[in-house]
């Protein structure tokens, strides 16, 4: 069994090729992976063939490399700046049609603050233009041969967003490992370290909803005492 965080993810063999098979029981999230990889044909990214499609299942290629959260600290950093480049032309592609709206920022402040998390700075910062996101541009979700970026993976979570607010997502998730990543991938896509930090509390308390509703407590107390800690 793969990586797959909402979903089950496995090799298959058919006709002497390895492919990988996705199910999900959500359609929205199946409907969007298949909507975003059909738009992505011939985009230049690394990213899987779609094979075959059905009702809660994707037959997709399998991609080379190894998942970057599995190397050590410092290839992260290194694949997660290479990857800033592929980041960069996703964002610059066109619009395609019928993938979701970005996350509701003001519901997940709501949520947060209902929810009693620690106190965080949070407000929303001033829209940009919508782009093509990919929703979860972490280290799990890119495979690596080297420094060479491989594959982008998982794509169900794609949607139209702030091409900063995906920009800081990823940086601040690789940050939790190795504080020099935010900083690293951010120069790389050629963003303002500000624009983008200003996005971070709401991935802050995104993560811990997350952590709050689906565990693991002892990930939801750790987090708890770091955003306690957060800069007022």
């Amino acid at each position: 069994m793969l990586q797959g965080a909402v979903g089950d993810v496995r090799l298959v063999n058919r006709s002497s090729r390895q492919l990988v098979e996705k199910r999900m029981a959500d359609p929205v999230r199946h409907d969007t992976e298949v909507g975003a990889l059909r738009a992505l044909v011939g985009s230049g990214l690394p990213v899987p063939q779609l094979v075959e499609v059905a009702p809660g299942s994707i037959l997709m290629t399998h991609l080379p490399g190894e998942r970057l959260d599995r190397l050590d600290v410092r290839r992260q950093r290194d694949g997660l700046v290479a990857s800033a480049s592929l980041l960069r032309r996703l964002h610059r592609m066109q619009l395609p049609a019928g993938l979701p709206n970005a996350p509701d920022d003001a519901w997940i402040i709501r949520r947060y603050r209902d929810a009693g998390g620690p106190p965080l700075p949070l407000r929303i910062p001033p829209a940009r233009r919508a782009v093509f996101c990919h929703g979860d541009w972490t280290n799990g979700n890119l495979l690596v041969t080297d420094t060479e970026i491989t594959g982008v993976v998982d794509w169900e979570a794609a949607h139209i967003g702030d091409p900063l607010r995906e920009l800081s997502r990823a940086g601040w998730g690789a940050s939790l490992n190795n504080p020099r990543s935010f900083d690293a991938l951010v120069d790389a896509y050629g963003a303002d370290r500000a624009d983008v930090l200003a996005w971070t509390p709401i991935h802050a308390a995104e993560l811990w909803l997350w952590f709050a509703e689906a565990g693991p407590p002892e990930y939801l107390a750790s987090l708890t005492r770091r955003l306690a800690s957060w800069p007022a």
